[in-house]
């Protein structure tokens, strides 16, 4: 969230304070509707900055996992390359043959457990950018329940600024409803 967002929400409970002081029972529950508007348009903020940083933690620990899976792929084939060599020099004879092939067999047991560690990382990999996915799709509809709040805010404020006439208010109040359904539903 920028700056400007961030204060906006403060800016109308600012308003709405100033009002308060003038004493009318209906003005001062709307001061008091927008202030509590305020907090809640901040609190779902702050869920929505922490599901962000989820999203890149995720993203980062998929990118890391993926350079150590293709590492491994790289290890594996330089093994199988080696297993190679070896039983086609084995295949050829000589005194060594007996040695080279016992190589091979040894490069070939280490190539399965290379693959099995490589494939296990790309699994990873899958986990991690689902984690993603998850965290990001959380951050889109907790940036509609902040944007529904910080709507709500305006139009109870329009109840103020038209000296006491309800119907801003109670649309407000469905608006900011909405957003606090909106927020718990991204963490259904």
């Amino acid at each position: 969230m920028s700056e400007a967002m961030t204060t906006e929400h403060l800016e109308h409970a600012e308003h709405a304070e100033h009002v308060a002081h003038e004493g009318t029972p209906f003005m001062t529950q709307v001061s008091l509707t927008i202030a509590i508007f305020a907090v809640v348009a901040a609190t779902i903020g702050s869920l929505e900055t922490i599901e962000t940083a989820a999203t890149l933690g995720a993203q980062n620990a998929a990118a890391l996992s993926q350079s150590k899976a293709s590492d491994q792929w790289a290890f594996f084939q330089a093994k199988s390359i080696k297993k190679s060599v070896n039983e086609v020099a084995a295949k050829q004879g000589g005194p060594l043959a007996d040695q080279l092939a016992r190589e091979a067999k040894r490069y070939d047991d280490e190539t399965k457990a290379i693959k099995t560690d490589a494939e296990a990382l790309e699994h990873r990999v899958e986990e991690h950018l689902h984690e993603a996915e998850h965290h990001e799709h959380r951050h889109h509809i907790l940036t509609m329940a902040v944007t529904l709040l910080h709507a709500a805010i305006a139009i109870a404020t329009i109840a103020i600024i038209t000296r006491g006439r309800k119907w801003p208010w109670y649309g407000g109040l469905a608006l900011a409803a909405s957003g606090v359904m909106l927020a718990g539903y991204a963490y259904i």
